[in-house]
């Protein structure tokens, strides 16, 4: 048979020959590499028999996608192996791969907690010293099920009970045979390949993500193909909880939650600051590029959500309320708006519009409500209640690679400014449930291809993550150490405008449909508050930060004088505060440096003869003693963006 490599040369092998063989073929070096095989674009493991003429790519422990195999393995057949050793009673549910590394989920007798996992982890290190060859035996649906019912795994059973197949169930085993794992593979050829490893953290986790079901234990843990880059990993780990936005959020007194109102943000002063001046930075932004800001009703009745789709798709995410109006027979059935866009189009749709009008961009600091799971919220990241940099542009089918070019130049101008310098681009194709004939989505998903490819901008496709109503492109930026955010958005609908029967008269006399651009850039503020306060780990830019100078005084002498230096800084929009306690002005400036405040002017009675300011940075440990009049220039200069 005829098995065709990657750059398209041909070797040609015996039926029957698996990717051990291919790889030998090759070349020993690759032989001794290889850890599996993708055959006709499937992941195969490295031992399967190939049969046909076929396109062949060899899988290597070094490559992105053998380290992805090599976690999978680690989880299904180390973890679950050593859980099972250490809990002979526990019930193994499911172990896929993570961004990054792994997880276990398991129901045990003995409750599992963090101090476990270094003992969960050495019994791994014993399991994988033995470097066991995994292999795999196909089994019918009848002869699987009793395998895992003689085994009491339960979960298993379901997983192959609410399985379409009848045959060709896969089941790994180790030397021993003594543990079997069912898995949809691949999996290393042994456990030799395995690199460095750690369990990381305990959660827990309903079955099927159901709280109607067990809660499950939850074991999570990465891995890597060395300690070295298992080192850089965890000191990044470190980093960023040392960046968290909830424990910074705290120590800048910014933010907080509470049980009343879960996932939804009690903003302090502080925090409230930032969120005004980033929505003012922005509205300026808007408004420079030609949107028409406006405003939606936070509580719109049912039949509006039920034209524009989200009913049916969306109703799930959605707050529904239930109104007695007087002298109604029946209750009025409301729902909060998750989204702005079926309001904009009730604005479009006051007066006639012609094709001169378009396009036309209206925006909006919309606030919306969603329905997140209590155990998927996450800070500020995942909230129920968040405004938007909301906007829709209303246009012409002609005007979609212009208005794709004008809004990228906008998003990148804006991300640069707050300090975001690289960002990549993902076009996401038509997901499962959606609205909208296939006609309408391959036109939708032309478009937006042919304008991204024709305005020359790199990007990668991810099928199926479109929006319910059309394809889209998300932007993901890179923060200070290295984790990508999916924040900006831009997606195309040729559905909700003709669902909304908003129209223009044409050029040639005609009513047409409008395309329709959902479009946002910081996505929501919430979210993208938090995401700055990691990035910047809370030393934002001078004109962002809520509290930009303290003038702390060194002696009671000097009270005057900070009062004076702070009305100077007000009259020039400095939001500066005084610091005039009896406490010594090394516990002010540790106490106000906690708080991440940008600039701390130290004033005794020196200070105050010679006319100075005793300044010193977030960051620095040095003070420099500089003429006020010269400091308030520079830092008037600074306060812009």
């Amino acid at each position: 048979m005829k098995l065709t490599l990657p750059d398209n040369s041909v070797r040609e092998l015996e039926k029957g020959s698996n990717g051990f063989d291919l790889a030998k073929d090759i070349g020993p070096g690759l032989a001794k590499a290889a850890i599996a095989v993708t055959v006709n674009g499937e992941q195969r493991d490295l031992l399967d028999p190939i049969t046909d003429d076929s396109d062949i790519s060899i899988i290597t422990i070094d490559s992105d996608v053998g380290i992805e195999i090599m976690r999978h393995t680690l989880t299904a057949q180390v973890l679950a192996k050593a859980l099972k050793n250490l809990y002979p009673k526990s019930k193994l549910a499911i172990g896929p791969t993570i961004d990054d590394g792994f997880y276990y989920d398991v129901e045990t007798e003995q409750a599992i907690s963090i101090d476990d996992l270094q003992k969960i982890e050495d019994e791994m290190h014993k399991i994988v010293k033995k470097k066991s060859l995994i292999t795999k035996k196909l089994e019918p649906k009848k002869e699987a099920l009793k395998i895992f019912e003689s085994l009491n795994e339960p979960y298993k059973q379901e997983i192959i009970n609410d399985s379409d197949q009848e045959d060709g169930f896969q089941l790994y085993y180790q030397d021993d045979e003594e543990f079997v794992d069912l898995c949809k593979g691949p999996h290393l050829p042994n456990l030799g390949f395995i690199g460095a490893f750690k369990l990381t953290k305990v959660s827990g986790a309903y079955w099927k993500g159901d709280s109607n079901n067990t809660m499950l234990t939850r074991i999570y843990g990465t891995a890597w193909n060395n300690e070295k880059d298992l080192n850089n990993y965890l000191n990044n780990l470190e980093e960023a909880q040392k960046r968290d936005h909830r424990k910074l959020g705290k120590e800048m007194d910014l933010f907080h939650f509470q049980d009343e109102a879960p996932g939804m943000v009690f903003w302090h002063p502080n925090g409230w600051a930032i969120y005004r001046k980033l929505r003012n930075f922005v509205r300026k932004r808007l408004e420079d590029s030609g949107y028409i800001e406006v405003n939606t009703p936070q509580v719109i009745d049912r039949k509006l959500w039920e034209a524009s789709g989200h009913w049916d798709k969306y109703r799930e995410n959605m707050f529904i309320t239930e109104i007695d109006e007087e002298h109604a027979n029946e209750k009025r059935i409301n729902a909060l708006k998750p989204m702005n866009c079926p309001g904009h189009v009730q604005i479009y749709n006051q007066g006639i519009k012609s094709y001169k009008d378009l396009p036309l961009k209206y925006a909006e600091f919309g606030l919306c409500h969603r329905y997140e799971r209590s155990g998927t919220m996450h800070g500020l990241m995942r909230v129920r209640a968040f405004t938007q940099d909301d906007g829709h542009i209303f246009c012409t089918d002609d005007q979609i690679e212009s208005e794709t070019g004008l809004f990228i130049e906008f998003l990148s101008s804006l991300y640069s400014d707050l300090g975001f310098d690289n960002f990549d681009i993902k076009l996401s194709t038509r997901p499962e449930m959606r609205v909208g004939s296939d006609e309408i989505w391959d036109k939708a998903e032309e478009a937006l291809e042919a304008a991204i490819k024709n305005l020359g901008y790199p990007y990668r496709i991810d099928e199926g993550d479109g929006a319910f109503y059309g394809p889209k492109l998300d932007f993901v930026l890179t923060d200070a150490i290295g984790r990508e955010w999916q924040c900006g958005t831009f997606q195309l609908d040729f559905n909700l405008a003709e669902r909304l029967d908003a129209q223009y008269v044409g050029e040639d006399g005609k009513k047409h449909n409008p395309v329709m651009i959902h479009r946002a850039v910081l996505g929501s503020f919430e979210r993208f508050i938090g995401i700055l306060i990691e990035n910047y780990a809370g030393k934002l830019p001078f004109w962002l930060a809520p509290q930009q100078v303290v003038v702390a005084s060194i002696v009671s002498d000097a009270n005057d004088y900070a009062i004076e230096i702070q009305k100077k800084l007000q009259e020039n929009n400095i939001k500066c505060e005084v610091d005039l306690r009896n406490e010594k002005i090394s516990y002010k400036v540790r106490e106000h440096s906690l708080k991440k405040v940008p600039l701390i002017f130290a004033i005794g009675k020196k200070e105050m003869s010679d006319n100075t300011v005793s300044v010193r940075r977030i960051g620095s440990n040095d003070n420099e003693v500089l003429d006020l009049d010269t400091v308030v220039k520079e830092i008037v200069k600074e306060n812009k963006v």
